[in-house]
């Protein structure tokens, strides 16, 4: 459990460095698991999920060694974990399933955990591997998968991206060639290929609709730094765009940040790029009109940081959440802040433009959690959000470190 304070502060200044993104580096970790030789990650970030997906790692037989940022992961000895409950701790664990699958012939995972956002079934995950020649059952509790996989045409009904990595990676080690139609194009999807092509897989297309992978005999070691975290990024974005500032962020990839940037220029926010990051100046001084979608659209993670500019932006803003049902939990917190929001169906309405004040609030998921502290630094008086399940840690590095490094006024208590 966390509990932050948060004291409204002077506009932003400084320069930040984003970490490796918590999206890409979880399937990197599941990738470990198609060899027994060792695949090198020299900087990892320093997240529960990853930690978790890690101790999941260790109790599927696999070795994680850690030497500062650098981790080193093994899998010469591989056994499903005997455990549901550790299955539970992130969701990304259902990832191991396509690795498993492929290198053993069987897989044993149960229903992964993670933030309670909407429903996140894995169902194209499981008729990916059917198609791939699984079989698949259930019993208590645990879905088993069986079979020796070969080559198929894969289409997803949603370009799902865990459904598309698990997929992926499986059909590596397949015999023959598979197709994954409509398939994710996240830049997570695309580290994931460079990742396996290192080491010594055939995988074409990640990026675009259709994916190609020419299955081999065997995969071996490599080492592959996972991108930087274009949600780290977009969140202290949006930090600058509601508190004020200017900041510099290093390592940030602005290609992959299009749908954010180009709304909050719309905004009113001086959005500058050069090669290995980008710069964010001045506040947000319009209203603004966001709907989520599939990537290369706006982002759903982006929505809570995005609902806090826009709450103290003058001016009624519109928000369409189209991916997950369930993605407006931080609204009841921000409207206890005194936020104009009103809430119908998948719609937020937002009348911006008031002083939020400062408040006692609970984070409810990752986002959400991120999206309170942005708010806090907005506010009149102290805000404190209470981390009670320990969400922020989950895909930030030390959020308010790099936040006071900023200036901003937040602690741990």
């Amino acid at each position: 459990m966390a509990i932050f304070e948060v004291e409204p502060g002077a506009p932003l200044m400084g320069e930040a460095v984003i970490h490796p993104a918590k999206n890409a580096a979880l399937p990197v970790i599941a990738a470990s698991l198609l060899t027994a030789d060792t695949l090198v990650v020299p900087d990892m970030p320093d997240l529960t999920d990853v930690q978790s997906m890690c101790e999941l790692l260790v109790a599927c037989g696999a070795t994680v060694e850690r030497d500062g940022a650098s981790m080193a992961l093994s899998a010469r000895q591989l056994t499903p974990p005997a455990s549901a409950a550790m299955m539970r701790w992130t969701r990304a664990s259902a990832l191991i399933m396509g690795p498993m699958l492929a290198r053993l012939g069987y897989a044993r995972i149960t229903m992964p955990g993670g933030c309670a956002i909407g429903q996140r079934p894995i169902d194209l995950h499981l008729k990916g591997m059917a198609a791939l020649g699984a079989e698949v059952t259930t019993r208590q509790g645990f879905i088993e998968l069986h079979g020796t996989l070969r080559g198929a045409v894969v289409y997803l009904d949603l370009p799902s991206v865990g459904a598309t990595e698990n997929i992926m990676m499986a059909a590596t080690l397949a015999d023959g060639v598979t197709r994954i139609e409509n398939a994710a194009k996240e830049p997570e999807v695309v580290d994931l290929a460079h990742c396996l092509n290192a080491m010594g897989a055939l995988v074409h297309g990640a990026g675009t609709a259709t994916i190609v992978v020419r299955g081999v005999e065997s995969l071996h070691g490599a080492t592959h730094q996972p991108i930087p975290d274009r949600i780290e990024a977009g969140t202290l974005c949006c930090a600058a765009a509601a508190a004020g500032g200017n900041i510099l962020l290093r390592n940030a990839r602005p290609e992959q940040m299009r749908a954010l940037l180009f709304k909050l220029q719309e905004s009113g926010t001086t959005v500058s790029e050069f090669p290995g990051g980008l710069r964010i100046r001045g506040k947000a001084k319009w209203p603004m009109e966001i709907r989520t979608l599939s990537y290369p659209g706006f982002p759903t993670d982006m929505q809570a940081p995005m609902m806090v500019v826009a709450c103290v932006t003058p001016g009624t803003s519109v928000f369409l959440e189209t991916i997950f049902e369930n993605r407006f939990m931080h609204v009841p917190e921000l409207i206890r802040m005194g936020a104009s929001i009103r809430v119908e169906d998948r719609v937020a309405v937002i009348e911006g433009g008031y002083r939020l004040q400062g408040a006692d609030v609970r984070c409810p998921d990752l986002r959400s959690g991120a999206a309170l502290l942005l708010a806090g630094l907005t506010a009149d008086g102290i805000t404190r959000v209470e981390d009670g399940a320990g969400h922020i840690d989950r895909g930030y590095v030390r959020l308010e470190e790099t936040l006071s490094a900023l200036g901003a006024k937040v602690r741990r208590l």
